[in-house]
């Protein structure tokens, strides 16, 4: 038992620097993306067309790449080549824009973002094939975890290589650390194949969650909630012009939150005995919606963080016990799907939120954030409606 931990340990600490270097490249992505479509061509608004290309396709890609690794003896392998092929469209992006004409760069770029839950969901979802069951509750959360490092590195070194030697070595740079995990994502372990006549459609991860009552709640109050943390967002920036003296400051805010939800991925990774996730998923999403309140009414530069920096805390709490709850009830065969298809939902819960954001925010900060703490409140009665209100289904086979 004591070496096949060891080999655990091992094949763990590849996969986590594995999945850090992807996900920072991705969270690198994004504001490269805007700063390399500004300059390149001058326009806010094909700068912002790039952007929802490569966000906009996830939803329709997490189902689909969560069949393929499904169906797969070895779903290592098509990782590798989805995150190989992410990296890909990223470069075409980057030498088409200001050279090709943007629509057909922004169509370059949905066709990349189809390939991006393999970064999130398809990634977390091989996690139980390489620790064994005593060590997984640190793993998922040291996993987690891997979300909060990245978006707090990504956008800094963004600009800190932006700002240096300009934004196309910046999304260069992304790139290339999403490149880096291409191998690790190869190495990734087998399985054995799936029982005969046993095959499941693109929506098969949907249905499994849709029938089972746990994964249910908590995936539809994260959709829920990744909305008010888009409008959270969104507002930081008018919070850090009106409480710390510039817009760009609001990057302040935005990293205290990021390093809050590190923090609570660390503390939960220190628990000996895991807590219970169904819990903490609507605890979390109360202390989301508590910090983004405080946001709102903060009279000072010092309560606003310490506001931001609580929802920080429900947010990286909130994403370690919905990981948990998919691990606990995703059935092997069906697992890959529930996580792809989750963190697509995710992805258009956040994308929702954001552009609800941008004409509340045009009000004023505060008609943001109170909408915000509302979607969050609203999440967390949906959780507690589907508790009450579904029956529980036995665990999909």
């Amino acid at each position: 038992m004591a070496s096949r931990y060891m080999t655990g340990r091992r094949a763990l600490t590849r996969y986590l620097a594995g999945a850090a270097s992807a996900r920072t490249g991705d969270e690198m992505s994004t504001p490269a993306l805007l700063v390399l479509g500004l300059a390149a061509t001058g326009s806010v608004e094909a700068a912002s067309a790039l952007l929802t290309g490569l966000t906009i396709s996830a939803a329709a890609g997490g189902p689909l790449l969560g069949a393929i690794v499904d169906r797969s003896r070895r779903p290592g392998r098509w990782l590798a080549v989805a995150l190989g092929g992410y990296a890909a469209g990223l470069g075409a992006v980057l030498a088409g824009t200001g050279q090709a004409p943007t629509p057909l760069v922004v169509g370059v770029a949905a066709l990349t973002g189809l390939l991006n839950p393999a970064l999130s969901g398809g990634w977390s979802a091989q996690l139980p094939h390489l620790v064994p069951a005593a060590a997984f509750a640190k793993a998922n959360s040291l996993d987690a975890a891997t979300f909060g490092a990245a978006s707090l590195a990504g956008p800094a070194l963004a600009g800190v290589v932006a700002a240096g030697m300009g934004a196309p070595a910046a999304l260069a740079v992304a790139i290339g650390l999403v490149a880096l995990a291409v191998p690790v994502a190869w190495s990734l372990p087998g399985r054995p194949p799936a029982p005969a006549g046993q095959r499941y459609g693109p929506l098969a991860g949907l249905t499994a969650t849709v029938a089972n009552r746990p994964l249910l709640r908590s995936t539809a109050a994260s959709v829920f909630s990744s909305a008010g943390v888009g409008m959270l967002t969104v507002a930081c920036p008018l919070l850090g012009e009106r409480l710390l003296g510039e817009a760009g400051h609001g990057g302040l805010l935005l990293a205290a939150f990021a390093a809050t939800a590190l923090l609570a991925n660390a503390v939960l990774a220190r628990r000996r005995e895991p807590a219970r996730p169904d819990t903490i998923v609507l605890t979390s999403t109360l202390l989301l919606g508590t910090g983004t309140l405080g946001a709102a009414f903060a009279p000072s530069a010092a309560l606003v963080v310490v506001a931001v920096m609580v929802a920080g805390l429900g947010d990286g709490s909130q994403l370690t016990a919905l990981f948990a709850v998919r691990h606990r009830e995703a059935p092997e065969r069906l697992r890959a799907r529930i996580f792809t298809t989750g963190a697509s939902l995710k992805i258009t819960g956040l994308a929702a939120g954001t552009a609800l954001a941008g004409p509340l925010a045009a009000q004023s900060p505060r008609t943001c954030l109170l909408a915000g703490a509302g979607v969050q409140l609203a999440a967390a009665a949906t959780y507690l409606a589907i508790r009450i209100r579904t029956p529980s289904p036995a665990r999909a086979a």
